[in-house]
């Protein structure tokens, strides 16, 4: 089944729209952030060519982004592959996520703008709407977002930079180690307190909100490695096999 945005580059290839490198990043950065594109997927040129319509000069720009942001494996002669963190990197990223959101949280308590508050509030109940419905995609989707705007808006810049990349490590050790008979990591109220401390102004409050959250969603991780067999074509939009 296609998700909506997979609809869309079929849409845009489909009426000729000129397909750029940055267009390839931000669909397989989705695809892993969704967890559709599970660490170890084989990421071909000539199939992600075939996928998007374009040249493999253009798939090579963008597999080349993609490693600058920790998303893909490329090794000289082998075929790019998603990002497989070790278990210690994954202890790690989480440790350094810990300490750096941990530090944000505490320095916009009390200092979000109404807009921003209302966003996060929105995207607080987007997530548990989502999950009421069993919809785990969206709910991964809102939950980022109110990640994302914790980052976005960190009042130290270079904390809020890091913050960014910890995301999207967090989200692919996540995909990769995530118990296999877990259908969501959802975890009730821990979003709902954390805006609770950010509008109140209570910033150690908002600290200990992001360490349990992270420490429960650590928990959740059974940190061993599984082999993944995955059909390429399909999760990216276009008819086809390919064993990955």
């Amino acid at each position: 089944m296609h998700e909506e945005w997979q609809e869309e580059v079929l849409a845009e290839v489909r009426a000729g729209r000129r397909i750029s490198d940055r267009d390839i990043v931000d669909q397989v950065r989705r695809a892993v952030l969704m967890q559709r594109l599970p660490p170890g997927t084989r990421l071909p040129e000539v199939t992600l060519g075939e996928v998007f319509g374009v040249s493999r000069s253009v798939v090579r720009k963008a597999l080349t982004r993609l490693a600058s942001e920790h998303v893909v494996d490329q090794r000289p002669n082998q075929v790019a592959r998603v990002r497989a963190p070790s278990i210690e990197e994954t202890r790690e990223t989480f440790a350094a996520r810990r300490l750096v959101e941990g530090e944000v949280a505490a320095l916009l308590a009390g200092g979000l703008d109404a807009a921003s508050a209302t966003r996060l509030e929105q995207e607080v109940e987007r997530e548990i709407e989502a999950h009421g419905r069993g919809d785990e995609p969206a709910r991964i989707e809102h939950s980022l977002a109110i990640h994302h705007l914790l980052a976005d808006q960190s009042p130290n810049r270079v904390l809020g930079a890091m913050l960014t990349d910890l995301i999207l490590r967090t989200s692919i050790v996540i995909a990769l180690y995530k118990r296999a008979n877990l259908g969501s990591c959802y975890l009730e109220g821990d979003h709902p307190s954390l805006l609770a401390a950010l509008r109140q102004g209570e910033g150690e409050a908002a600290r200990g909100a992001i360490l349990a959250h992270l420490e429960s969603l650590e928990g959740l991780l059974d940190l061993s490695a599984r082999e993944t067999r995955i059909d390429l074509m399909a999760i990216l939009g276009q008819a086809g096999e390919l064993e990955a």
